[in-house]
């Protein structure tokens, strides 16, 4: 039976990181994974060009059972602490909004830099781990190889988003096995889907894109919306669908820097000839304002002809658009999974199980979530660091 002193499950961010965090003198480390090529997650992220980290970390950030749980790992292993290394490795990056950090060039040269961190450590790609099990003495890994015998397992197999790049739900049935409690697993920072209804006007729409500003359930986003032949995508609505729970209607605003029915009123007391669609097209995009005009039966309408009631009809249609989502698209399209493996058997400042001394879980799979913009790895690089360098 081999042996090592430290095995990690998993070839993503998080094992990759953990890997390099983890090298000491005379410690044998091991990376263990089932696909063909580590990162797969890194090279498809940030249109190819990887959103790597977010400035603006913060626990508050996060969605979990114990909002807190993360804040010991995020404060050991920051933000700046990750652009270093990414600028010790000669990787140009920019910022794009919000903190956003991406490369200038490919993903790849982040999966690039993981895999030179960890020189040292080996990594078994096409590696599938078949059973794990506990001796009395450590873990006991087989895999189609032979068995790997470890003192130390760290579970970085990651959540259920995106199977096609090779993503299983193994992390949560290790932690089935130990004893470790679970969060209901979702899909997030998802498009939603629409019931027919509600896609008579996206589907003509499709591929338009608009600002807005959408609070639910404690979220607050405000950036671009796009329709879709399904519902809704965009930076926006990923975010919100964190937020969501299905059976809930959401309030949109289509237009945030404007009193749409407010505008409509001036308007009709200046240029009353004009049509309703063209003034409602200065505010929206013309085929949005056309369409919603369109559903309001005011395709061929003056503004002159509207009474106060039909503007302010109109203006919230607009301003205070109600939708009830009948789902996601789910786990394929999903850039993340909420829930997982709860954080009140798992130490914060190790990610080690409580009730299991030498296993820990780090990155997704771990009930903490971030939002859209590099929080998510940013706790992969945080988590792993922390699991990598426990005593």
């Amino acid at each position: 039976m081999e042996q090592v002193d430290l095995l990690i499950l998993g070839a993503g961010a998080a094992g990759l990181f953990c890997a390099g965090s983890a090298l000491r003198a005379g410690r044998r480390v091991m990376v263990l994974d089932h696909a063909a090529r580590p990162g797969e997650k890194i090279r498809i992220s940030g249109g190819g060009r990887c959103n790597f980290t977010n400035l603006a970390t913060a626990p508050d950030r996060f969605l979990s059972r114990n909002p807190r749980f993360a804040a010991s790992a995020l404060a050991r292993f920051t933000a700046p602490d990750f652009v270093r290394l990414v600028d010790r490795a000669g990787i140009a990056w920019h910022e794009k909004a919000q903190g956003q950090l991406l490369c200038d060039g490919k993903a790849t040269q982040i999966t690039r830099m993981l895999l030179d961190r960890m020189k040292g450590a080996e990594l078994r790609m096409e590696t599938a781990p078949l059973s794990v099990r506990h001796d009395g003495m450590g873990f006991v890994v087989g895999t189609q190889g032979g068995a790997i015998h470890t003192e130390r397992l760290v579970v970085a197999t990651g959540g259920k988003s995106i199977p096609k790049i090779g993503a299983t739900g193994l992390a949560y049935d290790i932690a089935a096995q130990f004893g470790l409690r679970m969060i209901d697993t979702r899909a997030g920072l998802v498009p939603m889907t629409f019931a027919e209804q509600e896609l008579a006007l996206c589907r003509p729409l499709a591929g338009v894109s608009v600002e807005a500003r959408i609070r639910h359930n404690g979220g607050q986003f405000r950036d671009a919306l796009l329709f879709t032949h399904r519902g809704l995508s965009g930076p926006v609505i990923l975010q919100i669908s964190s937020f969501w729970q299905p059976g809930e209607t959401m309030q949109i605003d289509l237009a945030p820097d404007h009193d749409v029915a407010a505008q409509l009123k001036a308007a009709r007391s200046e240029a009353g000839r004009v049509a309703v669609s063209s003034a409602l097209g200065r505010v929206l995009p013309a085929r949005l304002a056309t369409a919603i005009c369109d559903e309001m039966g005011l395709s061929q309408a003056r503004l002159a002809d509207q009474p106060n009631t039909r503007l302010e009809a109109l203006g919230a249609r607009v301003n205070r658009w109600q939708v009830r989502p009948v789902g996601t698209e789910g786990y394929r399209t999903a850039e993340v999974t909420l829930g997982g493996i709860d954080t009140r058997d798992l130490d914060a400042r190790t990610l080690q199980a409580r009730k299991v001394p030498g296993l820990f879980f780090i990155g997704e799979c771990v009930d903490v979530t971030g939002w859209l913009g590099g929080y998510n790895f940013q706790w992969a690089w945080a988590s792993a660091d922390a699991a990598g360098r426990a005593d």
